[in-house]
């Protein structure tokens, strides 16, 4: 549904709440020289090693996105980064003063759900190394982001409200984001062929998908054969693709799944992936999804949105009461 342009929208500022949270590490008490140092928060001194260390991780997490970082001037990186340094530490210091404590146990649950989503030890450490960060940092930035999270959480979340008034009118204000089109659920059966393959391959391929051909004729179960014949990924179940819409497939297998019905099979088609037998198992028309189903989903993006303006809100409050000098 037309849904998913308004959720990638509020993923980003998510993800811009989550930066401003949890990135970087925390500035150090105290510098060598007074060239060192690049800002002064409450008295507590950013380096300029720091800075560059995240203007490093920041450049490492716009090249795994594909963002172009020779485009991006380094002056502006650098104010950038410098200011989610400062943003860091003033939630820090408030975090302090409103006696947050972060437990150990918190921290070692946290640092293993994240080793967790690495396939292995090594690819983990291999993570580490490429963003510049020590196990020692880590460890100091989880128990720091996690006591600025639970700021947050107690300072602008818990104060936030949406209520149904406000569900309703986005959803009156956006019926396009509510548009369905129409959907079919489908089951197919795969067998490669590439087009650089030689007579002889395509051949092959083609002799096997008539063979799962007649046997679905003769009454085989789909699902069945699939699970038989099929050398896509579905074929593990069933050759079930779930719904989907026009334009999320290749066309002549769009045009022949949405010129069935369903329990209807199409005869053989022809793709650049191979040949396809599919089977219409269900069809949705098109429609406008109703508010019930979905005011759950407006309500948690519409608080995304809200927490993300109001914790610049609540930065730009403790910055004005706050003593920064910046150097850069």
């Amino acid at each position: 549904m037309k849904l998913s342009s308004m959720q990638r929208f509020w993923l980003i500022q998510a993800i811009a709440i989550s930066l401003v949270i949890l990135t970087g590490l925390s500035a150090v008490q105290g510098a060598d020289t007074a060239k060192d140092q690049v800002a002064v928060v409450n008295g507590t001194v950013i380096t300029r090693q720091e800075l560059e260390n995240e203007v490093t991780r920041a450049k490492n997490r716009m090249a795994a996105q594909g963002q172009p970082v020779a485009d991006v001037a380094t002056e502006e990186m650098d104010q950038k980064n410098l200011d989610q340094l400062i943003d860091m530490e003033i939630l820090l210091q408030e975090s302090q003063k409103q006696n947050i404590q972060i437990t150990d146990t918190s921290v070692a649950d946290h640092l293993a759900k994240f080793r967790a989503r690495f396939p292995s030890a090594e690819a983990y450490e291999k993570a580490l190394k490429e963003l510049n960060v020590s196990e020692t940092d880590l460890k100091e930035k989880t128990m720091k982001g996690l006591a600025i999270q639970e700021l947050i959480e107690k300072q602008v979340m818990s104060k936030i409200e949406i209520s149904d008034d406000d569900r309703r009118g986005f959803y009156d204000s956006n019926p396009n984001f509510f548009e369905q089109p129409e959907q079919i659920e489908a089951r197919h059966i795969l067998i490669k062929s590439d087009p650089k393959d030689d007579k002889t391959q395509q051949e092959k391929a083609l002799e096997k998908i008539k063979e799962a051909q007649q046997q679905a004729k003769a009454g085989e179960d789909f699902a069945d054969l699939a699970k038989k014949y099929s050398e896509g990924p579905s074929g593990k179940n069933g050759g079930d693709l779930g719904y989907f819409g026009r334009g999320q497939m290749v066309k002549p297998f769009e045009d022949a799944a949405f010129g069935l019905e369903p329990g209807q099979i199409s005869d053989i088609v022809k793709t650049r992936f191979g040949y396809h037998l599919i089977m219409v198992t269900g069809k949705k028309a098109a429609r406008t999804i109703p508010y019930e189903e979905v005011k759950d989903q407006i309500g948690t993006q519409l608080k995304q949105q809200k927490t993300s303006e109001s914790i610049k809100v609540y930065i730009e409050k403790l910055k004005k009461e706050a003593k920064i000098e910046k150097s850069l």
